[in-house]
This record gives structure tokens, C-alpha cells and sequence, in this order.
């Protein structure tokens, strides 16, 4: 299976090419709100899990399959937490070496209390960690970390990061209703992001369904009250809908399963989906063509149909 996918529509990164050197689900945290499901079991030691040479060689080949302009950012991200890939730092100069497009890592910060993950990440122009909670025993109940890993090292790391990093700093802050949406933890985490320095707190909510069914999104005026406590750089990232590239797989059912096993989809955007690439390809178009490549993918096992707030999801058959 290839580790790089997309270009995908992400909600800040444009269109972005996904790089994924870690397996589904390896991670040294089990979030309550995970759209992939529950880590079983957790890990928190760095190595590499796919050769390193062969996926630089699938980056360059996907930059090579695109035109100039299609490709906003290359993201390392994926099925689980991409620190944990020990060639991380030289997958992210390689990627700087072959092209002029920007690098992003998406990261749930655990390891950058790690002097040496904070030099591999260095080179990278945005990085984005995750700061849910500042409280150890919230921080454990919300993200259910790695059980030596604390939220003050985690803290720590990001200000450290900071300190020497000359790119962009966007820390996501993911509210769960009931959980981590009182005022308690919002000023605890404004005061932390205050330290940190983020250029942004992009504020988030479980749009996708989460591994813990109980899990909701807070109503409009908590999340209203978080980004006035958080501060002038809090925003709310809303939903964003953009085009899947399809292309440069075996077939269809391969290029979608590349998809959901990271971004659970709509049903509604999948089948707008398929019916773009279908067509282009001059494949299949109708309707009920779509819904026979959904049929063969539920029937084999790669994919599943999930509703979550009243809205059908196809998420990776694996997941949960």
C-alpha cells in the first residue's frame, strides 16, 4: 500500500498531499474523539515502519503526476502519530530537496518534549500539534496518553519548539462536549498558549465520527465562549469541502481505501467524488455504478457505512 495519497481537501492546508510512514492506528495516544477508532495496544517508541527511500520515492512520484498549483502542501499525517517514525527529520528534508512546496506535520505534540524531534521538525514551514487539555488528569482522560507521557512535558515541548522554530505554529484545541469545554480548562489552556506563542489556536469540534460513541460536540455558545477566552489568535476551523484527487491509483476502490482509512467521508462527498473521477475516466457514470463500487467495498471489508449525527460516513473497514 502506497503511503502517500491525495491531494485531499484539508480545512487549512488547501489541497494537500498526504504522507503516511506510520501504520494504522500506531500511536501513544487513544483519544476519545479519534475519527479512526480506538489505539489497542498504545506505543510510544520511535522507528521506522516502511522504508524510508521508498516513500520519498512515492512523494516525488506524486509531485511528478501533478501539475504546478494542485499541490498546496505536502502534510505529514495519516493513520496515526507521524513522530513516532524515526526518519521523520530526513523524510522532511528530503521532501524540502526534491520540491519548493511547503511542509506541514500534523502531530499530537507528545514527543517534542524530545530535543532531537524538535530539530528533525525544524525544517518544516507550519506544524501543528494538539493542546487539549492542561491538566493531567484531563489531559488523561480526554487523549488517554502513553501512561509515563504528562501534559506539563507536553507544555514544555511546544514552548521549547517555539523558541526555535522559525515557521508557523498552529496548535488545535478539539472540544468535547461536557469534557473539556468548562471554564476551568479554557483559561488553564489559555495561560499555556500564552506561553506557547502559537501563530494560531485553531479551535475544533468531532465533525467525524468518534471512537467513543458518548462523545459530542459542545453547544454554539460554549465554543463561542472558548474562542473569546482563548484569545485574539483562537478561531474556529469550519468544514471544508474541496476536491479528492482520485488519481494515480490501480483503481478506484484502491484510490478511496487510501482515503477513508485516514478522512472518514461523507457518504454525500464520496459519491460526488466518484461520480467526478468516474466520469473523467470515462469509466462508469450513472448512479447505480457508484453505488455497486460502494456495495463491493462494504461487501469485501474495506469500507463500512457509520452514521454519526445523523449523517451516513464511510469510514476504513478496520476502524474502531
Amino acid at each position: 500500500m502506497s503511503q502517500v495519497y491525495g491531494p485531499v481537501p484539508s480545512r487549512r492546508l488547501g489541497q494537500s498531499l498526504g504522507v503516511d510512514p506510520i501504520p494504522l492506528k500506531t500511536c501513544n495516544y487513544n483519544c476519545v474523539y479519534c475519527q479512526l477508532g480506538r489505539t489497542q495496544p498504545l506505543t510510544n517508541a520511535r522507528r521506522d515502519f516502511y522504508p524510508p527511500e521508498e516513500i520519498l520515492a512515492q512523494v516525488r512520484a506524486a509531485i511528478m503526476l501533478h501539475k504546478p498549483g494542485d499541490i498546496d502542501y505536502i502534510t505529514f499525517v495519516g493513520q496515526g502519530e507521524p513522530l513516532l517514525c524515526a526518519s521523520l527529520g530526513w523524510l522532511i528534508a528530503g521532501v524540502k530537496a526534491m520540491s519548493e512546496i511547503p511542509v506541514a506535520v500534523i502531530t499530537n505534540g507528545a514527543l517534542l518534549h524530545l530535543a532531537e524531534v524538535r530539530t528533525e521538525l525544524a525544517p518544516a514551514d507550519v506544524v501543528m500539534p494538539t493542546l487539549d487539555a492542561a491538566e493531567q488528569n484531563l489531559f488523561r482522560r480526554v487523549n488517554r496518553p502513553w501512561p509515563k507521557l504528562r501534559i506539563s512535558d507536553l507544555i514544555d515541548g511546544m514552548f521549547q519548539f517555539r523558541e526555535m522554530f522559525p515557521g508557523r505554529l498552529w496548535v488545535e484545541v478539539m472540544l468535547i462536549k461536557g469534557l473539556n469545554d468548562h471554564e476551568g480548562n479554557l483559561f488553564a489552556l489559555r495561560d499555556a498558549l500564552a506561553r506557547i506563542r502559537a501563530d494560531r489556536i485553531h479551535i475544533n469540534v468531532p465533525v467525524r465520527p468518534p471512537a467513543e460513541p458518548w462523545v459530542e460536540i459542545p453547544a454554539e455558545e460554549t465554543i463561542l465562549r472558548a474562542t473569546a477566552i482563548l484569545g485574539e489568535a483562537a478561531e474556529v476551523v469550519a468544514p471544508y469541502e474541496g476536491h479528492f484527487d482520485l488519481s494515480g491509483y490501480a483503481n478506484v476502490m484502491d484510490a478511496i481505501e487510501a482515503i477513508i482509512r485516514r478522512h472518514p467521508m461523507r457518504e454525500r462527498r464520496l459519491v460526488e467524488t466518484l461520480h467526478l473521477h468516474l466520469s473523467a475516466s470515462a469509466a462508469i457514470s450513472a448512479e447505480g455504478e457508484v453505488q455497486q463500487v460502494l456495495a463491493a467495498m462494504e461487501a469485501s471489508g474495506r469500507a463500512r457505512r457509520r452514521v454519526y449525527r445523523n449523517e451516513t460516513f464511510w469510514e476504513y473497514g478496520e476502524a474502531g
